[in-house]
């Protein structure tokens, strides 16, 4: 895998959200239009990339490296949840809606609606298949230790109702079908594979049209959204580059999990302060800078990684 074909696709969708962006700015998109695009994305074209990427023969070699592949990603969570404990601590930061977006923040990326895009751009099926090991393991911590960040107790069936969201029915449905070597009829891996192309340009308007509705330049000021920044775009990601190539797995499985870990601040963040009653302003000034930065951090880390490959 060559650096520039990474950059060229950062690039790529960075170009396709200034389209999302501009979008807004000019009223082509309305706020009932980018959640019904939300919708599709998440309940229909995210789930038929992740199947599409189980649609290869099963080998022994292969799922030994998804196995390996989410025992680091396990690794990556529990070092982001116990360093974010440690540096976000109650002395250091006495808001409590700070110190649980900050810990947030550092922990889970936006894996999902721009962590598989860029790695089915970079690294087409292969990659979202060996990526599926981070969904699993977001999934698995957000709804455990993120939701517990905030304080507030959840009803068990909720938790268990969000774990089992569509992209995770998916990385099971998919699972199956590559465990039992279960090929889907042409007609439908036709159809699957069209879906599938909106992946990527749709995540990118939906993400550019969410920034376009913010005050920009007025969030970089804010000092204490940095150390949460660069925790989630650079020193995490860093991590594991090296807990990685330690395992000495193939490329594409390890360029899969570095590229998702890379990925700027979860949207979800905004989300949970919204829904446990905490000042939203902060952890929106945190994400959009993440995201906004990424342009420039996800080569570094890809960079780093291949010059350690």
């Amino acid at each position: 895998m060559e650096f520039s074909t990474v950059l060229y696709q950062v690039f790529m969708i960075f170009t396709l959200m200034a389209v999302g962006f501009f979008a807004h700015k000019w009223n082509l998109i309305h706020e009932s239009g980018a959640k019904d695009m939300t919708k599709i994305l998440l309940y229909i074209v995210s789930p038929c990339v992740i199947i599409l990427a189980f649609q290869q023969p099963f080998t022994i070699r292969r799922l030994h490296v998804l196995l390996i592949s989410f025992f680091c990603v396990v690794c990556i969570f529990l070092f982001s949840i116990t360093a974010s404990r440690l540096i976000f601590n109650r002395r250091l930061i006495k808001d409590e809606g700070r110190r649980n977006a900050l810990k947030f923040s550092a922990t889970y990326s936006n894996a999902g609606f721009m962590g598989i895009p860029l790695v089915n751009a970079v690294l087409g099926t292969q990659g979202v298949f060996y990526a599926t090991t981070y969904l699993a393991g977001f999934n698995l911590f957000c709804w455990t230790h993120g939701i517990g960040l905030y304080g507030k107790k959840k009803d068990r069936r909720t938790i268990i109702k969000n774990m089992f969201n569509p992209n995770i029915i998916a990385v099971q449905v998919g699972l199956i079908l590559f465990l039992f070597s279960l090929k889907l009829p042409l007609f439908l891996v036709t159809g699957l594979t069209y879906i599938s192309h909106l992946n990527t340009p749709l995540s990118m308007i939906v993400i550019g049209d969410s920034i376009a509705a913010l005050p920009l330049l007025s969030f970089f000021n804010d000092r204490g959204i940095w150390p949460g920044v660069i925790m989630r775009n650079l020193i995490v990601p860093a991590v594991a580059i090296l807990l990685l190539h330690l395992t000495g797995i193939s490329q594409t499985a390890l360029l899969s999990v570095i590229l998702l870990s890379a990925c700027p601040i979860a949207g979800i963040v905004v989300l949970f302060a919204l829904l446990n009653d905490f000042d939203q302003t902060f952890p929106t000034k945190l994400m959009t800078v993440s995201t906004l930065l990424s342009v420039v951090t996800i080569p570094i880390v890809s960079l780093l990684a291949l010059m350690l490959g």
